[in-house]
């Protein structure tokens, strides 16, 4: 017992040192702003007089952060403002309490007002996707339009590897593999990120620096994903519900090789369903914004071409 006391205290206390190495590695990149009380991480490029068009607001999904973004999607946008968000519980967020689908909703709406934007279009990533959906839902008049990257629109029975185990624990447990082996063992999963994540589209070598993706190794973002993963059966099936009240215009854009979401089901099945909404799929994997972020450029700007006329 002691030894285990001891080997676990070890564990805790080299968590914290990597926490503090990883948080060197990737800095944050914007500016936190007070949001219901929460501090919020953003990078904003700012409004400019040459700036054109509706603002666009990136969501990022499951173990995620806004330098998904930046890496390579958000800078092909300079003709009008970009803002990225860090969800509640991810990057440099706090965590929200409850860290639920219309909690964080309220979060992105609650920032979109501080900054003053009209009617931004969101581009929501995989869970991204499920709160920029919350958000048109409850906050309809704020929203212009969303675009959806491989988004999680229904529920999904059993969460893909290596988001599996976040779910099934109970919390203490949670707690404890948190701060004792889940970092380690979230950053010994890089080839699983590789090979579930990505494929079949190549993970860049910079995922893990310039894109950010060892903040998602943190105890914090572990804690908060599974938060995510626990509450997704007690929303979606009422947001489905309510799907055909959206009127805002939507594209959904899939990797067919997706193996994280089904790209017919959470896809074509949401966009046959949905009014307003159209369905495009590309050839690739989960990681759409890093791995083709050219197709996604061209497929936002589909989405705000169907916007724009009515403007």
């Amino acid at each position: 017992m002691l030894w285990a006391l001891g080997a676990s205290f070890a564990l805790a206390l080299f968590n914290v040192v990597l926490v503090r190495f990883i948080e060197a590695v990737v800095p944050p990149t914007g500016r936190f702003i007070e949001v219901d009380g929460l501090r919020v991480h953003v990078h904003d490029s700012g409004a400019s007089p040459g700036h054109s068009g509706p603002p666009l607001v990136f969501v990022h999904g499951l173990l995620g952060q806004l330098n998904e973004f930046s890496f390579a999607l958000a800078g092909r946008f300079p003709e009008r403002r970009v803002v990225l968000i860090d969800r509640p519980g991810s990057g440099y967020s706090q965590t929200a309490r409850p860290q639920t689908l219309t909690e964080q909703a309220k979060i992105v709406a609650g920032t979109i007002s501080a900054l003053g934007l009209d009617k931004p279009v969101i581009v929501g990533h995989s869970l991204g996707g499920a709160i920029a959906l919350a958000l048109a839902l409850d906050f309809a008049g704020m929203v212009g339009g969303l675009a959806l990257i491989a988004p999680l629109t229904k529920l999904v029975a059993t969460p893909p590897k290596p988001f599996d185990d976040l779910g099934r624990r109970r919390r203490l447990a949670l707690w404890l593999g948190a701060w004792t082996l889940g970092p380690i063992v979230t950053l010994l999963r890089a080839g699983t990120t590789r090979d579930v994540v990505f494929a079949p589209d190549p993970m860049s070598p910079r995922f893990w620096s310039q894109a950010g993706g060892l903040l998602g190794a943190r105890p914090s973002a572990l804690l908060a994903a599974a938060d995510d993963i626990v509450t997704q059966p007690r929303e979606l099936p009422d947001m489905m519900a309510r799907y055909r009240e959206l009127e805002c215009p939507i594209g959904v854009l899939f990797g067919d090789g997706d193996k994280v979401l089904d790209p017919a089901s959470q896809g074509a099945a949401f966009c046959a369903a949905t009014p307003g909404a159209h369905y495009e799929r590309i050839a690739g994997g989960h990681m759409l914004p890093l791995a083709h972020p050219a197709e996604c450029e061209a497929f936002i700007r589909r989405v705000l071409a169907r916007l724009e006329p009515c403007a």
